[in-house]
């Protein structure tokens, strides 16, 4: 069971500072994506919540017959993804419908694809790497909350950063809990809820997700 953190993460700020388009100007984002107790209800985080929930009604409404061609359409879509989340990379594609708490805390880097309903609770940092594909249904939940119950009536909750690397691959309805690491060439089998780091060429399955086999790396052949 993941727990709040007691300090900030400097050098985590430093890197959303560094790399997101977008940081609130408050204390409470610094304790959020750090992992400590912060108040969710901060004014500029709630508006940041408002702000990503319209996007997302906004991306929903991106129609292929508004457009005329598929590319314009694929163009516009987008453009969305960019306007919402943190830092794209190229050719960054997202099936709708799509939903996050911020969006300003999603980094994906190249050839990033994400199927139908994917639901990322960027509460922390979520970072992924290059040529990642994920099915429908993934949630990737970086939001925790405490377990005395006298933090929870106060409505304090918690953040864990979420890190995937490059080349991984996860499965319809996964779960990747918060403070989870994926290497690179990680394979989540659907259904499967991570709760612990997974070492890169491995392939992942079950609830809780154990380790059943190792992967070849790019380069090897399974011939």
């Amino acid at each position: 069971m993941v727990t709040a953190r007691s300090e900030l993460d400097h050098e985590l700020l430093k890197y959303a500072r560094n790399n997101l388009r977008y940081v609130p100007d408050t204390p409470e984002y610094n304790k959020m994506i750090s992992g400590m107790l912060y108040d969710p209800m901060d004014p500029l985080l709630e508006d940041g919540r408002a702000i990503s929930s319209d996007l997302s009604v906004d991306f929903a409404n991106i129609r292929r017959r508004d457009f005329n061609s598929l590319e314009e359409w694929k163009k516009k879509k987008a453009e969305f993804i960019q306007k919402l989340f943190g830092k794209t990379g190229a050719n960054c594609s997202v099936e709708s419908p799509f939903n996050c708490d911020y969006g300003y805390n999603i980094v994906v880097g190249d050839n990033f694809y994400a199927n139908y309903n994917a639901s990322f609770l960027d509460v922390s940092l979520i970072l992924i790497g290059d040529n990642c594909l994920l099915g429908p249904n993934v949630t990737l939940c970086t939001a925790g909350h405490p377990l005395d119950v006298n933090y929870r009536a106060e409505g304090q909750e918690f953040g864990l950063p979420i890190k995937i690397g490059d080349h991984c691959w996860l499965g319809a309805n996964c779960v990747i809990l918060p403070g989870v690491t994926l290497g690179d060439n990680v394979v989540v089998g659907a259904g499967a809820v991570v709760t612990k780091d997974v070492e890169s060429n491995t392939l992942v399955l079950g609830v809780p997700a154990k380790v059943v086999k190792k992967l070849n790396t790019l380069k090897e052949s399974s011939i």
